[in-house]
């Protein structure tokens, strides 16, 4: 009968601090409400794969030998052999966004590429701290605020930092409310967080604009940065779906079964790198500093932007909506919008963030592409 206690002899204090942890990610997705639907999974599969002798991972057994399990069977298959998982997530992404507010105010694709100056600061500093470059390139994606994007990119650069990479990167996203705030605040004045943009009219995005768009955008990224094509083809072509409007119905599906069953999947599937012999390690304490640094330093780069633009233009920019390219979509709008709102009752941004933040969308990709053509030229 001794084997009914193998479970107690085997466990550790690393294991009792992953079962902290997975209660932790629970009660933040359920009390907190913040990335539910993969903080939860993710949570309580941090506490599966860390019970001593889990069944599921594999195992070998007396007298049956090795057995699958399955959190580490759906890792195997799903992102480890071919990241499947995360670029059909993209599909469902892509064709919940609607890129007409970006279409019809192009500019503030410069916005997007000046918000993720996180990314490339965060690279800079892990190598500093000595990661290496493949590791330090995993890291700093950290700073694309992109879930998916995180996730896929750290298994292609195979780095053994997969967990506490994925964990930091939606810790962080559920707090861009508390995070951009604090920031913006010590880069902007007031005077600055008052001023008033003038809704921009227009006429509606024509239709073939936006069946255009999704099939140039994954053709130019596509010579541009070539390892990129999965990363933005996937997401272009959920938005294809959308905007044909020939294929409702498969639209509908994407944005709600798919994404929601791939990303429950997803969030428990992660869980398997999660195992307490190597997530309990400094290197992780590290990395979720160095993903707090990225998610500021977005931030950081999009306000500077913005107010370098004010110097040279009559009709000034709110330097708050430089926060909103990144990825973090539609949280960051929102939070503009309610920051500005507390500063000016009257004052109404949001249109303006909503159109940053939805580069934010293609420039998280687009930067991923570019590390990763960056980093596979010097490995």
């Amino acid at each position: 009968m001794s084997f009914i206690f193998d479970g107690f002899v085997l466990l550790t204090w690393k294991h009792l601090v992953m079962y902290c942890i997975g209660f932790m990610l629970i009660f933040l997705a359920i009390k907190k409400e913040y990335e539910p639907s993969l903080l939860l999974p993710m949570g309580f599969g941090a506490i599966l794969v860390n019970l001593p002798l889990s069944g599921v991972l594999n195992q070998v057994l007396p007298g049956v030998g090795e057995v699958s399990g399955p959190i580490q069977w759906l890792f195997e298959t799903g992102i480890a052999a071919s990241e499947i998982m995360p670029l059909l997530l993209f599909i469902g992404i892509g064709a919940m966004i609607d890129f007409s507010p970006l279409l019809s105010r192009p500019v503030f694709l410069l916005f997007g590429a000046a918000a993720h100056f996180g990314i490339f600061a965060a690279i800079t500093l892990s190598v500093l701290l000595g990661f290496p470059l493949r590791d330090a390139a995993a890291i700093g994606i950290i700073g694309a605020a992109d879930g998916p994007t995180t996730i896929l990119v750290s298994q292609i650069l195979r780095t053994e930092y997969l967990g506490p990479i994925t964990v930091a990167a939606y810790s962080y996203m559920a707090l861009v409310p508390i995070i951009q705030p604090f920031t913006i605040k010590l880069l902007t004045s007031k005077k600055e967080r008052r001023i008033r943009m003038a809704p921009v009219a227009g006429a509606e995005v024509p239709k073939s604009i936006k069946i255009v768009f999704p099939i140039a955008v994954t053709i130019i990224v596509g010579f541009i940065s070539p390892t990129a094509v999965s990363l933005i083809g996937f997401l272009m072509f959920g938005n294809l779906i959308r905007e044909c409007t020939v294929l409702d119905s498969l639209s509908e599906a994407a944005q709600k079964n798919l994404t929601n069953l791939i990303t429950l999947l997803l969030g428990i599937t992660v869980s398997f790198t999660m195992q307490a012999e190597k997530f309990i390690t400094v290197q992780t304490l590290m990395i979720m500093a160095l993903g707090l640094f990225a998610f500021v330093f977005d931030t950081v780069g999009g306000v500077l932007f913005a107010k370098i633009l004010n110097i040279f233009l009559k009709k000034k920019i709110n330097p708050m909506i430089g926060a909103t390219g990144i990825s973090a979509f539609p949280m960051s709008a929102r939070v503009i919008q309610k920051m500005a709102l507390k500063e000016d009752p009257d004052n109404i941004l949001l249109m303006h963030a909503v159109s940053a933040n939805v580069s934010g969308q293609i420039a998280s990709v687009a930067a991923s592409g570019l590390v990763l053509s960056l980093i596979f030229q010097h490995l």
